[in-house]
C-alpha cells in the first residue's frame, strides 16, 4: 500500500540535469560535454575514436537481403536498460551524451521503414508510421529523463538567410517537431560557438528556472556552468 506524502511547503532546490547543446561542426560541443561526470557517450558520427570518452556506435545493421539485424531503436533500448541496472551506490557511468540526436531520429524512422519494408513513414497506412516514431522518440526522451543521471543531446547549427535582407540566423539542425519533444524535457539549451581562432563561446539560449550555483549539489557540473555567461545572476554569484 503507498504511503501519501506529509502536508507541508516544500521549498524546492532545482538543479539542471538535462542538456540540449547545439552550434556549428568544431564549434566545442562534444568537447564541452565530455567534461561532464563520467560520461558515456552514444555516438552517431563515427568518430567515437576521436573523443576521450567511453561510447557506444549507435547504428541500423543490415543483412544480405536487406532485412533489419540490429535496430537503433532496440540498441539504444539496451542501453538505457543497462544504465538503469548499474550500481546505484558506484555507478559507472554518471552522464548520457547523445551526439547527435539528429541521427537518432533519423535512425529511428530507417528501423521502422526497414521493418516494415517501406521507402518512407508516410507509406505505412493509416499514419501508423508517423505513431510508431512519435511513441519510440518519445519513449527514448522519458527513460532518458528518469535515468538519475545528467542527460545532454548534441545538435548541429541550421544557417537561414533571409533573401531580402541577406541577414543570417540560427538554429538547432534538429527539425522543429522532434525539437519540441526533446527541449520540452531539458532544463537548459546552451549555444557553443567558435570565434576567431581559436576563441570558443558558450551561451544559455534558453533555461527552465533561474538556477543558483548553491543547489548544484556537482561541483564538476557547477563549475562548467560558471563558464557560461548569464547561467547565474550576478546576486546569486
Amino acid at each position: 500500500m503507498i504511503t501519501l506524502p506529509k502536508v507541508e511547503t516544500l521549498k524546492p532546490k532545482s538543479q539542471p540535469h538535462n542538456f540540449f547543446i547545439w552550434g556549428a561542426t568544431m564549434s566545442g560541443k562534444s568537447y564541452f560535454a565530455s567534461f561532464f561526470p563520467n560520461p558515456l557517450v552514444l555516438n552517431t558520427d563515427g568518430n567515437s575514436e576521436q573523443g576521450s570518452a567511453p561510447s557506444i556506435q549507435i547504428r541500423n545493421e543490415r543483412n544480405e537481403k536487406g532485412e533489419l539485424r540490429q535496430s537503433a531503436i532496440k540498441q539504444i533500448d539496451d542501453v538505457i536498460l543497462a544504465l538503469q541496472n548499474q550500481d546505484k551506490t558506484k555507478p559507472q557511468f554518471e552522464t548520457v551524451v547523445i551526439d547527435v540526436i539528429d541521427d537518432i531520429c533519423t535512425m529511428f524512422e530507417q528501423a521502422i521503414c526497414f521493418d516494415n519494408g517501406v521507402q518512407a513513414l508516410a507509406d505505412i497506412p493509416y499514419g501508423k508510421g508517423y505513431a510508431m516514431f512519435n511513441t519510440a522518440l518519445q519513449q527514448f526522451v522519458i527513460d532518458l529523463k528518469a535515468l538519475p543521471m545528467n542527460v545532454i543531446y548534441i545538435s548541429r547549427e541550421l544557417t537561414n538567410v533571409d533573401e531580402k535582407t541577406g541577414r543570417k540566423s540560427y538554429e538547432p539542425s534538429l527539425k522543429t517537431k522532434y525539437y519540441n519533444i526533446v527541449n520540452g524535457n531539458c532544463d537548459l539549451v546552451i549555444r557553443t560557438q567558435r570565434l576567431k581562432g581559436d576563441n570558443f563561446y558558450r551561451s544559455i539560449e534558453a533555461k527552465r528556472t533561474d538556477y543558483k550555483p548553491e543547489n548544484i549539489t556537482n561541483k564538476r557540473v557547477l563549475k562548467l556552468l560558471e563558464t557560461i555567461p548569464g547561467m547565474f545572476k550576478k546576486e546569486s554569484k
